[in-house]
């Protein structure tokens, strides 16, 4: 199954949108997990079992693990997610954005070595960036669109000529001219939920990863209203700090459940399915 197929199907089996982040922080898990040499993994192997009926996907981001010399937890991590909740994609958030030789290594790492059902990455050198990727038909590429931290402003605003804002066109380079095995999606934040609207009507019905929501203070409605599909699906709405962190004492796990639920309840709120 590809991951659009995955994710479609995740969509409707759990009634969620929602994407939980896995940004492992050792200076914020809980201290009875201190100790352990696998922390990281069983940080997030707990969250993963107490939040999977209620995600559509999961969102590791390699930096967390890397910092701390845990790539071979996050390997674990990804083949226990696809072992124990099978149909709940994967999304390894990198932000690669080399060409070439070095890009399809990249892939290697992301969909052999770790085992990703897809890979965010930077559009920022064109298609040669893009290319080697898509040879993995089966995974899926999630290219920065609009992103949610305001600097992004300083690139993602600018107009290109005749009124189009540089995102704009990239969400139509990605939807009219690289997304030949129909595997990309974009990510585009909720902070910003105009411009989400604007991806929308560019892109239809392709994935959207939006960040945003929880912590960085994203509005759940506006999101939705903007960014959602004709059928109220379209949309991987991303939260990790204020599912992770819920709780940090020995009964975290719980409290990141109440957390997702809470997140996905509201979310559901607004899809007008």
């Amino acid at each position: 199954m590809t991951f659009i197929e995955s994710l479609r199907a995740a969509w409707q089996r759990n009634d969620s949108l929602l994407c939980v982040g896995l940004d492992p922080d050792v200076k914020k898990l809980p201290a009875h997990l201190a100790s352990q040499p696998d922390a990281i993994y069983t940080f997030c192997r707990e969250i993963v079992d107490a939040t999977a009926d209620l995600a559509c996907a999961f969102k590791p981001q390699i930096a967390y693990f890397a910092a701390a010399e845990a790539e071979e937890q996050l390997q674990a991590l990804i083949a226990y997610i696809h072992q124990r909740h099978p149909g709940i994609p994967v999304i390894l958030d990198a932000k690669r954005g080399d060409i070439g030789a070095t890009a399809s290594q990249y892939a290697v790492e992301a969909f052999e070595r770790f085992g990703a059902d897809a890979l965010t990455v930077n559009p920022y050198m064109g298609f040669d960036s893009i290319e080697p990727y898509l040879e993995w038909s089966d995974r899926s590429l999630i290219v920065l669109c609009r992103t949610s931290n305001p600097g992004g402003s300083d690139l993602q605003n600018l107009d290109i000529g005749g009124g189009v804002k540089l995102f704009e066109h990239v969400a139509r380079l990605v939807a009219e001219k690289w997304n030949r095995n129909g595997q990309c999606g974009l990510v585009v934040g909720a902070t910003f939920p105009q411009e989400l609207g604007v991806v929308r009507a560019i892109v239809g019905d392709m994935p959207l990863l939006v960040p945003g929501v929880g912590a960085q203070g994203g509005d759940v409605q506006a999101t939705v209203s903007a960014g959602r599909t004709a059928n109220g699906t379209g949309l991987m709405i991303n939260s990790s700090r204020a599912i992770l962190y819920a709780g940090r004492d020995e009964n975290f796990a719980g409290a990141a459940r109440a957390a997702a639920l809470a997140t996905r309840d509201d979310i559901n709120r607004f899809r007008g399915v």
